[in-house]
C-alpha cells in the first residue's frame, strides 16, 4: 500500500484542492480495512470528477483504482460483479467480448463506477435510469471494518437507500451491475433545431431514439445540435433522414461545442458501433474536456420539461458570458432515496461554465430561481448554490436515509462536511 502524506492534488477541472492530510492506495483487502479501521474521518476519491466536494476529507482519502477489479459474468442471472474502483472504460469491453452490455452510460468512459452510482450519474433515454438503477447488490466495508452484503432483492427498502448514498455509509467494494444482450447504436446529428419545434414535439423529439441530447447556448431561437444514438435493432430502415423537426443532418462529426474539433467524440455519421463505443459522447482514448471548465446540472420532473426549457431561456444575456454548451437529457424515474429522480421522471439540464468560479457563483442563483417552481433538484456532482433547507425538503427519503447512516455509521467517520451541509447529517 502507498499513503501520500502531501496534498492529494486537485480533482479532474482543477477548481477543487482536495484537503485530506493523507492519500492512501490500498493493494488487498486487509490493507484497506486496515486503512478504514484507523481513520476518524475518511472518504473514497473516485476518478476525480466531481465538481463539488462530495468527495473531499480533512483526513483522509483513499481510493480504489489499485484494488482487485476482477469482473465475474453470472449469465444465468444477467449479472456482473466488479471491483468498485472499476471504471467503465475498463468494464464495458470486457462486455462486449462476452456478448453483454449495459442499459445506459454516461458521456465520459473514463468514470469509476462506484463513483457514478454513489452520485446517480446517468446518460439518457426515456426508458433509462440513471447508471444506479442498474445496480442488483453492493458490498461495503463499515466503520469497523465488517463487510456488509446488500441486494435489491433480499434488502427491499434498505438496499434501495444505500445506492445512492454519496459514501456517507461505508466503502463500497464490490458492485454486482444487471446485464443486457450486446447491441450496436449508431450516432446521428441534426443541426439548428427550431425552438418552437421543440417545444411543440418535445416529447416525440425526446424519446425518438434509445438516447438524445439536445446541446443548445441558448443564444438563438434554435437548438445548436441534436444527437440521437439510434439501436440498429430498433430500425425499420438503414436510410438516415435529412431532416428532423426541422432541423438539418449535420454533413461532417460534430464536438458539442461546435467551434471544436470532433476527434475527442465518438464516432458519428451513422456508423453503426458497439454500444459502449456510441453511448458515451467522448472516446476513452482522448481527454474528455473542451479545457478547464465547470459544470453544474438542475433535473426537473418530466412534465414540467417545457416550461423549465422557456424558463432558462429568458436568462440568455446573463448566459452568454460565462457558458460554453448546456445540453438537455431525459432520465427515467426510479426508487433509489437519494437519486434525483427518486419517484419522478426527469430532464437533466446541464451547464457547462468557462473556468471562473466568481462568475458561475453569481449566476446560478437565476438559474436556480428561475427553476424554482419546479422543484429543480441539483446533481451532488456538480456546481450549486442553493440553500441546504431547500435542497433537503426536495428529498422525501432523506429522514429515512439519515436513519440508515446513523445504522450503519453510527460516530461519522465517512461524513464531511457537504453532506453534513445537504444532507443535514451531525458529525
Amino acid at each position: 500500500m502507498t499513503t501520500q502524506t502531501r496534498p492529494a492534488g486537485y480533482n479532474w477541472a482543477g477548481n477543487l484542492a482536495y484537503s485530506a492530510l493523507r492519500l492512501h492506495h490500498p493493494e488487498t483487502m486487509e490493507e484497506l480495512r486496515t486503512v478504514v479501521v484507523r481513520s476518524r474521518r475518511l472518504r473514497v476519491l473516485g476518478a476525480r470528477h466531481s465538481f463539488s466536494a462530495v468527495a473531499d476529507c480533512d483526513e483522509d482519502l483513499v481510493a480504489l483504482d489499485r484494488m482487485p477489479q476482477a469482473v465475474t459474468i453470472d449469465p444465468d442471472r444477467r449479472t456482473v460483479t466488479v471491483g468498485a474502483g472499476i471504471t467503465y472504460g475498463q468494464l464495458c469491453p470486457q462486455l462486449q467480448r462476452a456478448g453483454l452490455a449495459l442499459h445506459n452510460t454516461a458521456s465520459l468512459p473514463h468514470i469509476s463506477v462506484a463513483g457514478a452510482i454513489s452520485t446517480a450519474t446517468h446518460g439518457s433515454g426515456d426508458g433509462n435510469g440513471n447508471l444506479a438503477t442498474a445496480v442488483a447488490a453492493i458490498e461495503m466495508l463499515t466503520a469497523d471494518g465488517e463487510v456488509v452484503a446488500l441486494s435489491r432483492e433480499r434488502d427491499g427498502e434498505r438496499f434501495l437507500g444505500a445506492v445512492v448514498a454519496l459514501g456517507a455509509l461505508g466503502v463500497l467494494t464490490r458492485i454486482t451491475l444487471e446485464v443486457l444482450p450486446a447491441f450496436e447504436v449508431r450516432q446521428v446529428i441534426y443541426e439548428r433545431l427550431p425552438m418552437v419545434e421543440l417545444e411543440a414535439h418535445f416529447d416525440a423529439i425526446m424519446s425518438s431514439a434509445y438516447s438524445v441530447s439536445l446541446f443548445t447556448d441558448w443564444q438563438t431561437d434554435c437548438v445548436n445540435q441534436v444527437w440521437l444514438k439510434q439501436r440498429m435493432c430498433d430500425l425499420s430502415s438503414d436510410e438516415i433522414a435529412a431532416g428532423f423537426f426541422g432541423a438539418r443532418l449535420a454533413l461532417q462529426p460534430r464536438h458539442p461545442i461546435a467551434h471544436l474539433s470532433a476527434e475527442p467524440c465518438t464516432l458519428q455519421m451513422g456508423l453503426p458501433g458497439p454500444w459502449h463505443e456510441r453511448l458515451p459522447h467522448f472516446r476513452l482514448d482522448h481527454i474528455p474536456s473542451a479545457g478547464e471548465e465547470l459544470q453544474s446540472e438542475y433535473f426537473v420532473p418530466r412534465r414540467f420539461a417545457v416550461e423549465a426549457i422557456r424558463a432558462v431561456a429568458g436568462l440568455r444575456e446573463r448566459l452568454a458570458p460565462v457558458l460554453m454548451i448546456s445540453e438537455v437529457r431525459s432520465i427515467a424515474a426510479d426508487a433509489l432515496w437519494l437519486s434525483p429522480c427518486y419517484g419522478q421522471a426527469c430532464i437533466g439540464l446541464h451547464f457547462t461554465w468557462k473556468r471562473d468560479w466568481p462568475a458561475v457563483q453569481r449566476v446560478l442563483p437565476h438559474i436556480e430561481a428561475a427553476l424554482a417552481p419546479f422543484a429543480a433538484r441539483p446533481h451532488w456532482g456538480k456546481l450549486f448554490t442553493m440553500p441546504p433547507e431547500i435542497v433537503q425538503a426536495r428529498y422525501p427519503r432523506l429522514a429515512d436515509f439519515r436513519a440508515l447512516a446513523e445504522e450503519f455509521d453510527p460516530r461519522g467517520k465517512f461524513r464531511n462536511a457537504f453532506v453534513e451541509r445537504w444532507l443535514g447529517l451531525v458529525a
